[in-house]
């Protein structure tokens, strides 16, 4: 019984977005699955999948919080 998760910043993927649509999730749900079915032979019925969404403040790159982490890179690219 695989069990994937996924994890991926809460901010939308469209403007004014603040998480993902539900179609994305099931988009990812469904392809994870099929993935771990074409792969490794597990049927669809017994596959996990979580997504977890993390709030950017709660989330480190580079050795920074991400809202900071963007900052300075853009910051650089100016």
């Amino acid at each position: 019984m695989p069990i994937v998760t996924i994890q991926v910043t809460r901010e939308g993927t469209t403007p004014g977005a603040a998480s993902l649509t539900a179609e994305e999730k099931a988009a990812l749900i469904e392809g994870s699955s099929q993935l771990l079915l074409e792969i490794l032979g597990k049927p669809l019925d017994s596959t996990f999948v979580v997504i977890e969404e993390v709030d950017t403040g709660n989330w480190g790159w580079g050795g920074l919080p991400v809202p900071e982490f963007r900052r300075r890179r853009a910051a650089q690219t100016e």
